[in-house]
């Protein structure tokens, strides 16, 4: 048997081999699990079974072995590439960062309302609404059931958490 004829023999199997590949590979440089990792897995499951039917166990465990090397390899040339290779200079990588002295902050500073005495507007139970001031904040209190209308306290902030204690 020649090449062109074991070519033509196992042209789909070959396909879907080539296929999945490239889908994997290209699902690595997009965001998310999307339609071609799904189409990727699901051509090298079918790529695997037609060589099971095709030429036998032994081959298609082989195929499943140069598969998982052939995606571990074009990984890890991907992450490479995508700390000081071409990738790395590609608009695909946020270069930029958002630091603090620069303004960017991930939550507001919650620290001015501490001490502060409002109302809970919503049940606390533990978490519900107060406010202090015209000013409406998610709170949770130390672990009570607070009523509607009950007098509360900032006793602590914690980043974006803010508890809170009847008085």
């Amino acid at each position: 048997m020649n090449v062109l004829e074991f070519i033509a023999g196992n042209l789909p199997m070959l396909i879907c081999f080539v296929g999945g590949i490239g889908m994997l590979v290209l699902e690595a440089f997009m965001p998310g699990f999307g339609l071609p990792g799904i189409a990727g897995v699901v051509m090298e499951i079918v790529a695997v079974v037609l060589c099971w039917f095709n030429v036998g166990p032994l081959a298609a465990l082989g195929m499943t072995l140069i598969i998982l090397s052939l995606l571990a390899i074009a990984i890890s040339f991907s992450l490479r590439s995508a700390a000081k290779g071409r990738l790395s200079r590609s608009k695909m990588i946020l270069k930029e960062r958002e630091s603090t002295e620069e303004g960017y902050r991930s939550s507001d500073d919650m620290e001015s309302f501490l001490g502060l005495e409002g109302i809970a507007t919503t049940v606390l139970r533990p978490t519900g609404m107060a406010e202090f001031d015209d000013v409406k904040l998610n709170v949770v209190s130390e672990g009570e059931y607070i009523q509607p209308g009950t007098r509360v306290r900032i006793v602590r902030v914690e980043g974006s958490r803010i508890l809170v204690r009847s008085v």
